[in-house]
């Protein structure tokens, strides 16, 4: 048995924020689940998407939060430079690694998937290009597209886009009762988000409820209502002692529904279970933030689940491409060995993105900031969809129906 090692669980990180390693270990949770449920091993694996969301909403409001505080203010220029610098090299490499890979190895059908789906992944727009292509997300049987898991990267990236705007605007109102205020348009938002997923579910097929921006928003902001600070205080009062008793609870209860959870035939997740969950992850983020010191945030702080962690975004990106390119078909295996091999070459792949491009681009590049760092953006965004328009897509298969019978 794998003992755990005693490591530093919070420690200062620039700008004085202190950087707490239970949370890389979260986030090395739900990339081990999102896999494991790929590769058919955990049949609510998906759910990590979930965690990802609230992680993302927490971390983003409380970096927000921060700078208003520090600075009277929301540069939304700096905010954006930021994203840009840790979202997009890893992205534009799997995008053109994947692309090519597909276009020279790929059958017609995937090629002609990638190329149409690869400028609305580009331009942060892939759920809704899915939805209006019906690509069902819990279709087993059709035909897999390499880009389709990048539906959760646009939701992510609209929020980027959005949410710092909302809060620029409550800045801009007043800086008086700010968190207050803050909490209560995450509040109505969640409120919203979660009503419009009761309305438009379908039955036969969820899937429009669980990759719209609009009913998954809630995820996000419950996340954002965590970082708030009546939130904080009010977790505090209200555990108390019992925190580390608390935090093991909501543990066991998103690691049951992980295991036992299945998204299309569980309706019950859409009326309300999805909402829950993603709240018992906000509570349980809240807890580590506040009792880093307990049981669980120091056995989320394993250096291995941090290291998973910490290239999780890269191993998001690049597991399904793997998965759909060394298929049980093509590589002959299947199983755990199948799934042995995607996890190698999958994390592989993802050390060296993390490693070779995004850490430098992300920590030394200069380049990267300010005006050159525009035009590098600009430039790359333009051979992105020169990229698209270059590579010829095969002719799709045509019938002729004078032929039939």
């Amino acid at each position: 048995m794998t003992s755990v090692q005693p490591v530093q669980t919070a420690r200062p990180a620039a700008g004085g924020k202190t950087h707490l390693s239970a949370l890389d270990g979260l986030r090395g949770l739900a990339i081990l689940g999102v896999l494991l449920f790929h590769t058919g091993h955990l049949p609510g694996g998906f759910l990590g998407v979930d965690l990802f969301f609230t992680l993302s909403g927490y971390l983003i409001t409380d970096l927000l939060l921060r700078e208003v505080r520090s600075t009277g203010g929301v540069s939304l220029v700096a905010f954006w430079g930021r994203r840009v610098r840790r979202l997009v090299p890893a992205l534009a490499a799997m995008l053109v690694g994947v692309t090519v890979l597909v276009w020279v190895v790929g059958p017609p059908d995937l090629v002609r998937t990638t190329l149409s789906d690869g400028p609305w992944v580009q331009a942060n727009l892939a759920n809704w290009h899915l939805l209006a292509e019906s690509a069902s997300y819990w279709d087993r049987f059709g035909s897999p597209r390499v880009f389709e898991h990048l539906w959760s990267i646009a939701v992510e990236e609209q929020f980027y886009l959005v949410w710092p705007l909302l809060l620029l605007i409550i800045v801009r109102c007043g800086r008086r009762r700010l968190d207050s205020r803050v909490l209560m348009l995450a509040g109505v938002v969640s409120a919203v988000s979660l009503l419009l997923m009761i309305m438009l579910v379908d039955p036969a097929d969820p899937t429009r409820v669980y990759t719209g921006t609009d009913t998954r928003a809630f995820s996000l902001v419950l996340g954002a209502m965590v970082a708030t600070r009546p939130v904080r205080a009010l977790l505090a009062r209200v555990t108390g002692r019992w925190a580390g008793v608390v935090t093991g609870v909501l543990v066991a209860g998103i690691g049951t529904a992980w295991a036992l959870v299945d998204g299309d035939g569980s309706l019950w997740l859409y009326e309300g279970g999805l909402f829950a969950l993603s709240a018992a992850a906000a509570l349980l983020i809240g807890l580590c933030v506040q009792t880093p010191d307990s049981a669980v945030a120091k056995a989320l702080a394993w250096r291995p689940a941090r290291w998973l962690g910490l290239v999780s975004y890269s191993l998001y990106l690049w597991h399904w491409p793997v998965i759909v390119l060394l298929s049980p078909q093509r590589t002959g295996l299947t199983g755990w060995a199948w799934t042995a091999v995607v996890f190698a070459v999958s994390i592989g792949v993802a050390a060296v993105s993390k490693y070779l491009i995004e850490d430098p681009i992300r920590f030394r590049a200069g380049w990267a900031k300010g005006r050159t760092g525009l035009l590098a953006f600009v430039a790359l965004m333009i051979g992105l969809a020169v990229l698209w328009l270059a590579l010829p897509a095969p002719a799709p298969v045509t019938i002729d129906l004078t032929r039939l019978g």
